[in-house]
């Protein structure tokens, strides 16, 4: 079966039913697909795709996966419907004169000054109004979200485990133990470059030619991991840090900060899967130049 809506419940009923359930993307199902879209030239492509030596299938999730993965997937839904209300209340209030800074503290503060601004008609302060208690809803259903992922968090040994590397928070950790099964990959690299943290290849001839990473691969954990990797290279470039190393200062003295982000992200996806695999937890290498895990 194609990896498309509802696959994953079909994969479980059919599971049920006694059959081998193998889900396909659908991008290597597409170069199958002869001329012409129908169910019968989808069915053929599908067949044709699942019968490949080099095939790769998604491992189908459980119901408690689907579940902890939509409370998620919904507290990100809810922020960008928190940062989409308050861009367009700091658009319409700069219509009138009144700019403040970007982001969700700078709310209050905005509120505050158009209140107070009696040139404002009173129409545009009441929209301003609305968007405000609109921001303030959303604003308490995400905290209630995150004091129920943190909770879920603390019960997760995987979870756990994978909190103990650096960088890596509540959210980041829980997204890698719901999405990603360890023993579908043979190693943290085929992992990483699963998420879409390796460079693109575009080869010929014999000369390998390598340019900066695509947007394949899933761009929810690449997005959590580059940010994870971005916080670990702000803390470790702060004076008296202890968690600067020296692959690290080499790799920030010869790059740009966010190419040497997504190399280290690269490098926290290999340890993740190596935590994930033997169960064990982050320590760090006792030399200065390699980051990397020594089994507990």
């Amino acid at each position: 079966m194609e990896a498309c809506c509802g696959a994953h419940y079909w994969a479980r009923e059919l599971t049920a039913l006694g059959h081998a359930v193998l889900l396909i993307p659908p991008q290597y199902v597409k170069p199958y697909v002869k001329r012409g879209k129908n169910d019968r030239n989808d069915a053929a492509a599908i067949c044709e795709a699942a019968g490949r030596p080099g095939m790769h299938f998604v491992p189908a999730k459980s119901l408690s996966q689907q579940a902890q993965g939509m409370v998620l997937k919904v507290r990100d839904t809810l922020i960008g419907q928190r940062t989409l209300l308050v861009n367009t209340l700091r658009g319409h209030a700069s219509e009138f004169g009144v700019v403040a800074g970007k982001g969700v503290g700078r709310v209050g503060s905005l509120l505050a000054a158009i209140e107070q601004d009696a040139t404002i008609p009173a129409e545009a302060r009441d929209m301003i109004a609305l968007l405000g208690q609109q921001i303030e809803h959303l604003n308490k259903k995400i905290k209630a979200l995150e004091a129920r992922l943190n909770a879920t968090h603390k019960t997760n040994a995987v979870s756990q485990r994978l909190a103990t590397i650096p960088g890596l928070g509540p959210v980041t950790a829980l997204t890698l133990a719901t999405e990603i099964d360890p023993a579908a990959f043979a190693s943290g690299r085929h992992m990483a470059a699963w998420i879409g943290l390796t460079p693109k290849e575009h080869s010929t001839g014999g000369k390998q030619r390598l340019v900066g990473i695509s947007r394949a691969g899933n761009e929810r954990l690449r997005s959590l991991l580059v940010v994870c990797a971005t916080s670990v290279i702000k803390a470790a470039t702060m004076p008296a840090s202890k968690q600067m190393t020296g692959w690290l200062r080499g790799l920030l003295q010869r790059k740009p900060r966010k190419v040497a982000a997504v190399a280290l992200a690269n490098k926290i996806a290999w340890v993740a899967w190596a935590v994930m695999t033997y169960g064990t937890v982050y320590r760090r290498s006792p030399t200065d130049s390699e980051v990397s895990f020594y089994a507990a």
